[in-house]
Formats: structure tokens, C-alpha cells, sequence
């Protein structure tokens, strides 16, 4: 059984990109190689500007590379919070935006002819309990009227024909989310970045930064030290001490993954015929689908603890429990992967994106990551330029943080996970 991502297991070799002179000067500094760095970068180095990239590790060894490979519609409060806390409009702007994140994904990878297996596989959103299918209905009507968007409702019967599995009551069909292999994006979307004139440094972690009094940065790296008219912050669930203001603004939640040996097409695809992505709806829920070589991915929170070789081996004993008690039939499959990630959660649960004392930033994605850290690489590049109002996230801002001296180590999640877990068994 290996530790690492599929996604990443599985994509064309990466070229070694550490060991680079830093220039002295850049017109745009990105911090973080994931997809909003990669995005950001790309687009910046689109409009002219000297662009580096500086990522401790190699780019996609954070959450771009660890999570489930889906890239869906919907917004991660849903859509009637969304209207409770800021009016009818401005929800239907924010649903838009993450409607449209996905499009930027596809636009991109049909511009730059990066491989990667991008299909709108539609994404199922199954009910683990009656009233959770009850309140699908109403969603359904209220995407219908309220925010443009049409959805299929399926009974439990008509779920049969999508989903091998008894366990659930129904489902609420978005056709056009979409799958991809992540991996593969990944790794496209950074040598998209450097054919537009970015450059790329992995390993060289950025340290500091010191903000000159004429404008723009000194940022100091392990590598040296690089001057900045302008800076991103790129770095989500990741964020260090380096960036400490955004890092207590974050709680980082670990998320588990295994990968099946290989099914085979029949047997793959009797399991998720459609080959949808599948979303379950508890508070401590599932992820599933099927990989582009039949194999099942199976992911979810497991357990509310840090990722690490022990700990992501015992979240896998976990997982393997709760899939072959949603799938019988794969009881005694092989398990070939098993690997965990953090993922970067605001305190109000939507992403965030805009300029704090002149550093540019956008993260806390909220497990929404692939298409909302693309899109708003590009938004965050236009800002850049001078276009504040590409920023579909802005007037949000970072709540106050609601616990006292919180500095980002999120020692209350255990606590958060036994809460959630009774919420699930009782409701």
C-alpha cells in the first residue's frame, strides 16, 4: 500500500525545478505552488509581468495534489445561507462565481491542451438519511427559481440506476460538475505558467517579508532574497508561521483518501455507472468516484487529527470500514493508496480573497478547492493589474476570530468531531 497521492503517483514525472538562482527582482512574487499559486502566476505572466514563484516543496505537494480530483458546482454554505446572510443578490453573485470557477478550469485546459482527463461527469449529492433527501427537494426548486441552475432529483429507486449501493435515499443530480485527474492539471497548469514566463523555484520556502516604505516587498527566502512590487500569499491549509496574520484565520482540517487495486471497466462502472462524483450529505461525510483506470476513490475526515504516515494508515483502516459498509461488494479489494492532507477552512466557512496591508491572498476554500483556487488565481491576477472589481469574494473579509489568543493550531477539532459525528447519528 503506498502513502503518497494517486493523483500524483500516476502523473508524468515532474522536472526538478529547486537549485535556481533567485533574480534579484520580480515585478510579482507568488508564495505557494498549488493551483492558486500556479493560477495566479499563469495569468499574471499572461499580462506581461515578471513572474516568480517560490514553493517550499514541489508544486501540487500540497492540498492540489492531495484531495479528491472533483471539481464541483455549489457553494460550500449552500445556497440558503448564502441568501440568510447577504441578501438574494449578492448569493446569486456568489453562486455564479463558483458556477463559473468550474468553466475556468475547462477554458484552461482546452487552451493549453493540458491532458488531464476533464469531463463533466456530473456530481451526485446522496441523501444519508429521509429528511436529508426531503431537504434536496426544496433545494432543488429554490436552485431552480431563485438562482438559474437546474438539478435532477432522484428517488431512492431511480438512484439504482446511478449508484450501486443501498445505503442511501435518494440523490440530487447536478450535470455539470466536473471529474478530472488532478494530478495531471496540476502539473499542466505549472508548465502552462512557465510557456507564459513564469518562473518557478521549488524548494525555497519564503521565510519573511519585509515591506519597503516606497512600495512593494523584500521577500527573504531560503535560497536568498528577491525584491517585489507586488506579493501573493498562495498558501491556504499550508500557511506557516512566515504568514501569521492569515494563519490563525485558518483552521486546517485533515482529510483521508484510499484508492482500490484496479476493478476493471465492469466492475467499475456497476458501481457508479455514470461514472458521477459522488458527495454524501452528513456533516462528517464521503467523497467518492471512480479514477480514469477503474479503480474507486474513497475519501473523508476519518479521523479529526493531522496527517502522518501513522496517522493516515489508521484513517485508511477507517475508510476501508465505512466503504465496504456502503459498498458490501468490495469487501476483501485490495487497498494500493492511502494518504491525508489538510484542507483550509475560514471560521465562516467561504473563501477569501482580496489585500491585506498591500499582500495580495486568496484561500480557504473549504474543501472547494480545484475550481475556486483556479478562477481566483485569474481574479487575483486582474486585481493585481488594477481591476479590484474581478474579485467576485470582495466586501467578504476574514471574520474576527471567535477564540481567544487562536494562533492555528486548531486544538479544539477533536472536540468539533465528536459534536458532528452525534449531529450525524442522531439527525
Amino acid at each position: 500500500m503506498k502513502q503518497i497521492p494517486y493523483w500524483l503517483d500516476t502523473a508524468p514525472a515532474l522536472p526538478d525545478r529547486s537549485g535556481k538562482d533567485l533574480p534579484d527582482e520580480a515585478d510579482v512574487v507568488v508564495i505557494g505552488g498549488g493551483l492558486t499559486g500556479l493560477s495566479t502566476a499563469y495569468h499574471a505572466a499572461r499580462k506581461g509581468a515578471r513572474v516568480v514563484l517560490v514553493e517550499k516543496d514541489k508544486v501540487g505537494s500540497g492540498a492540489s495534489g492531495r484531495n479528491g480530483s472533483m471539481c464541483t458546482q455549489g457553494l460550500t454554505i449552500g445556497v440558503g445561507e448564502a441568501r440568510k446572510r447577504y441578501g438574494q443578490e449578492r448569493a446569486r453573485e456568489l453562486y455564479d462565481a463558483f458556477r463559473e470557477a468550474v468553466d475556468v478550469v475547462e477554458e484552461i485546459t482546452r487552451t493549453e491542451r493540458i491532458d488531464c482527463d476533464f469531463h463533466r461527469a456530473g456530481r451526485l449529492g446522496v441523501a444519508a438519511k429521509p429528511q436529508h433527501f426531503e431537504s434536496m427537494r426544496a433545494t432543488q426548486r429554490d436552485l431552480a427559481d431563485n438562482f438559474g441552475h437546474e438539478t435532477q432529483l432522484l428517488t431512492r429507486g431511480e438512484l439504482k440506476s446511478e449508484l450501486a449501493s443501498d445505503y442511501y435515499h435518494g440523490a440530487l443530480l447536478d450535470p455539470l460538475s466536473a471529474a478530472l485527474h488532478v494530478g495531471k492539471y496540476v502539473h499542466g497548469l505549472a508548465e502552462a505558467a512557465e510557456r507564459a514566463g513564469a518562473e518557478i523555484h521549488e524548494r525555497n520556502a519564503a521565510t519573511g517579508l519585509t515591506r519597503l516604505p516606497g512600495g512593494g516587498f523584500v521577500v527573504e527566502t531560503l535560497n536568498g532574497t528577491i525584491r517585489a512590487k507586488q506579493v501573493m500569499a498562495a498558501t491556504d491549509a499550508y500557511t506557516d508561521k512566515s504568514l501569521p496574520w492569515f494563519r490563525k484565520r485558518l483552521i486546517n482540517v485533515g482529510s483521508f483518501i484510499i484508492v482500490t487495486e484496479p476493478l476493471g471497466e465492469e466492475r467499475a462502472k456497476a458501481l457508479i455507472p455514470n461514472g458521477r462524483l459522488v458527495v454524501d450529505s452528513k456533516n462528517i461525510g464521503h467523497y467518492v468516484r471512480l479514477t480514469p483506470d477503474n479503480r474507486l476513490a474513497f475519501g473523508g475526515r476519518a479521523r479529526f487529527a493531522p496527517s502522518n504516515p501513522a496517522s493516515d494508515v489508521k484513517s485508511g483502516d477507517i475508510l476501508k470500514r465505512e466503504m465496504t459498509e456502503i459498498f458490501p461488494q468490495l469487501a476483501g479489494v485490495r487497498i494500493d493508496y492511502v494518504w491525508g492532507g489538510m484542507v483550509g477552512f475560514s471560521w465562516d466557512r467561504l473563501p477569501h480573497a482580496g489585500e491585506a496591508d498591500g499582500l495580495y491572498y486568496s484561500m480557504g476554500y473549504c474543501g472547494h478547492g480545484v475550481q475556486m483556487a483556479t478562477s481566483m488565481g485569474r481574479a487575483v491576477a486582474e486585481m493585481m493589474d488594477g481591476r479590484p472589481e474581478a474579485n467576485p469574494l470582495r466586501g467578504l473579509g476574514f471574520p474576527k476570530v471567535p477564540v481567544p489568543f487562536y494562533n492555528g493550531t486548531a486544538w479544539f477539532l477533536p472536540f468539533g468531531g465528536a459534536y458532528y459525528k452525534a449531529k450525524d447519528k442522531l439527525r
